[in-house]
Order: structure tokens, then C-alpha cells, then sequence
């Protein structure tokens, strides 16, 4: 659970928190008896907890078909951020790696942790892979082709322009919208959506995480990995690196900004996109990351410490976003509340400043025009800075009744 700290200053993060445990643990007492799909679906609760609580949701097939493509690219992306490994040895895995998928004893040892365990035991998620559906298949393969393709081209070109950086995050995210919107049409439950709006869905997230984890890529050892595109950092730097340097802080910030205003492009895109969904579960597979990814641009806008560690939206914060994301509303509300949040950190002095606050605006509209904010629940920023003797005594109340709960629980025992 979020930190006791976080939860005094947040007491409404409490029962969302709770309810997130609680998915959690359900979803690890779901996990298949078969021993290839038994490490496919433990693999993904290691790798990515939340996007696995939100797979749980879909239907049985598409789960199954959406839960091997993530592993299948999570696998690929593995290969192309260790560094450790020679170009010559990379760039033929990259453009092969859509063969390997259907080859049950493939393997190979990169990565750390639990992405060295993925590596290492590859054949479970090729097995897995072989009892999916043939139209399944065919999506997974054709996306795994382009994106291998597309990783094994920048290995070897480095991010120069703007139109580099979004062939790149095409090739490594873009891609992955389309591949979600050819399986979720396979599965029947929803039209197939146009390219330009599954790629944007795509974009939107990867450049939000490139921006995040700037400090993490150029620190990466034993070479770092560049994906902030010259075009844009050499406007206030000489290198790329002298963004972390403290001296440069007021010319990091501007072009983090810079940074943001750009992926801010993206936004309206999705949010057509989501408007478009039909299926509950799938709605809430692809509009729970969109929240998360707006709202962290809200926070690592004008903020310094994107540059000195990481900055991410809190445990407590994230238990609301998929908790209360159940309506194309509540989408509304949270991308207008993250864009209010945004909008109050620009400096009028900021280079990008009038860009900036004009796509925000267009956002605004967007959600404005869509009728339905004032049919939302109050939403991630309207009880934030709830810190009330009363929320605290509820919490106090609630901690107390857990902990009675508990202790009742080991004398049984």
C-alpha cells in the first residue's frame, strides 16, 4: 500500500488503495493451472502489476491473446534496451524475433531481474502463444515484425529530428495501439479504429515515459540510451546530457516543457479514440493508461526533479485512477483536471509558453464540448487537498477496525 506518509496527507487514498490490494490478490489466485500460461500470467503481474490488474478485466480469449502480445513485446523491448549486447547480436534478433515466437524452445539470456527470467524462459509464452486463435496470431506476428524492424533501424540512427522521434515511437509504441485495435476487432467486441487514432494512443504514452525517465536512459551503463530528439534538446544545450547538470536547471526545464508540449499533441486523438469503445472492459484497458500518462505530464511539467530522480503519480493516486475510471466522463474529467493542473505551472516567460497553453486549451474544449464533465463524479483533483481533522479521524477509524480484523484473524489461526 502507499506510504503512511502519503496516506495521512491523502486520507480518501485509503479505500481505493485497499480495493487495489484486494484486485491484486484475486487476480494471483486466477492465475491458470497450465504451466506455460501459469508463468505467462505470473510474468505479467511481475513486469507490470497495474496493466496486469487491468488485463484480468477482459474477456477469457482476448485476455489470454492481449496478455501474450504484451510479454511478446515486453520480451522484444527487453532485448533492445540491453546495452550489454553487441549491435551485430541485437540487430538479428530484433528483425527475427516475429519467427521466434513460434519456435518453443527459443531462448535467450539478456536482461536482469525478472526480464532475465522472461529471456531465460521464453518457450512458455511461445507455447502459449501456439494455442491462441490464428487471427490472434497473425496480429501479434505482423505487429512484433514492424516493431523489431523498426527497433533494429534506430540501434543503428540515432533520434535527430522531430519526425526521427516519432517514427521511433511509432515503431516502439504506435505500433502497439494498432496491434490492440486489430485484436480487440478479432475478439468481435468493437470496430476497428482508424490507424492515425491507435497510433496517437500509442505515442501519447511512450513520450510520456520518455520524458519520465530521462535521468534512468542517460544513466544507463554501460552506454546510455538517447530518445529526446536533437531537434528540440539542442535548442538549449550542447548535449543531451548537460540537462542533468544543476547548472543547466533553468535550460532543462524548458526544454522539459518543450518536451511536453509536444506530446501534449497526442491528447485529443485519444480521447476520440476512447469515445469509441464499446466494451466496458476494454474501455477501461486503454483509458486507465491514458489517465496515468496525462496526469504524469501534470506533474513532471516545469519540475526540476524529472532530472535529479524519478517523479510519478503516487500509489494512492493511482489506486483512484482505476478505481473511478468507469465512464467516457470520467475520462473527460480527469484529462480536463490534469490539463487545469498543467495550465497553473506555466510560466508566461516560458519559450513555449503560448504553445503550450494552446493545445492545453484545445483539450479543454475538447472536454468542454463533450457535454458530459458535469455528469462525472468528483474526480482525482477535487478532494486532493482533503486533509481535515475528520478524513484523519476516518482513517484512524478504518486503520483500527483492519487491525482489529487482523488480530482476530491470528488468534482463529
Amino acid at each position: 500500500m502507499g506510504s503512511l506518509g502519503a496516506i495521512v496527507r491523502h486520507p480518501d487514498d485509503v479505500y481505493p488503495l485497499l480495493k487495489l490490494k484486494m484486485a491484486a490478490r484475486h487476480a494471483e489466485k486466477q492465475i491458470p493451472a497450465e504451466p506455460h500460461w501459469a508463468f505467462c500470467y505470473t510474468m505479467l503481474l511481475k513486469v507490470s502489476r497495474s496493466f496486469a490488474l487491468v488485463i484480468q478485466q477482459l474477456d477469457p480469449q482476448l485476455r489470454n491473446a492481449v496478455c501474450i502480445f504484451y510479454l511478446v513485446l515486453r520480451a522484444l523491448d527487453t532485448v533492445e534496451d540491453d546495452t550489454s549486447i553487441a549491435t551485430d547480436v541485437k540487430v538479428p534478433i530484433l528483425i527475427a524475433f516475429h519467427r521466434h515466437i513460434y519456435d518453443r524452445v527459443w531462448h535467450f539470456s539478456c536482461g536482469t531481474k525478472e526480464y532475465k527470467v522472461l529471456m531465460d524462459q521464453f518457450h512458455h509464452v511461445s507455447t502459449a502463444f501456439l494455442e491462441l486463435e490464428k487471427n490472434y496470431q497473425a496480429a501479434i506476428e505482423n505487429i512484433t515484425k514492424g516493431m523489431g524492424a523498426g527497433m533494429a533501424k534506430f540501434i543503428c540512427n540515432e533520434v535527430e529530428t522531430v519526425d526521427d522521434y516519432d517514427e521511433h515511437c511509432h515503431y516502439v509504441a504506435g505500433l502497439v495501439g494498432l496491434g490492440l485495435s486489430k485484436l480487440f476487432h478479432a475478439s468481435g467486441k468493437e470496430d476497428l479504429a482508424p490507424d492515425h487514432l491507435s497510433n496517437s494512443m500509442g505515442l501519447f504514452l511512450q513520450k510520456t515515459n520518455i520524458i519520465r525517465d530521462y535521468l534512468e536512459d542517460i544513466n544507463e551503463i554501460p552506454k546510455s540510451r538517447m530518445f529526446w530528439p536533437r531537434q528540440i534538446w539542442s535548442k538549449y544545450v550542447n548535449k543531451l546530457e548537460d540537462l542533468k547538470y544543476e547548472e543547466n536547471s533553468v535550460k532543462a526545464v524548458q526544454c522539459l516543457n518543450d518536451m511536453v508540449t509536444n506530446a501534449l499533441l497526442h491528447a485529443e486523438d485519444c480521447l476520440k479514440y476512447m469515445s469509441a469503445l464499446r466494451d466496458m472492459s476494454i474501455f477501461r484497458f486503454c483509458a486507465i493508461p491514458q489517465i496515468m500518462a496525462i496526469g504524469t505530464l501534470a506533474l513532471c511539467y516545469n519540475n526540476i526533479e524529472v532530472f535529479r530522480g524519478v517523479v510519478k503519480m503516487r500509489r494512492g493516486l493511482t489506486a483512484k485512477v482505476i478505481d473511478r475510471t468507469k465512464t467516457m466522463a470520467d475520462v473527460y474529467g480527469a484529462f480536463f483536471d490534469f490539463s487545469c493542473m498543467l495550465k497553473s505551472k506555466v510560466d508566461k516567460n516560458d519559450p513555449n509558453a503560448t504553445k503550450t497553453l494552446s493545445r492545453l486549451e484545445a483539450i479543454q474544449k475538447t472536454c468542454r464540448e463533450s457535454g458530459l464533465l458535469s455528469k462525472r463524479k468528483p474526480y482525482i483533483l477535487r478532494n486532493e487537498s482533503t486533509n481535515s481533522s475528520t478524513m484523519v479521524l476516518i482513517l484512524v477509524i478504518i486503520l483500527s477496525i483492519i487491525f482489529a480484523y487482523l488480530s482476530a484473524k491470528r488468534q482463529d489461526n
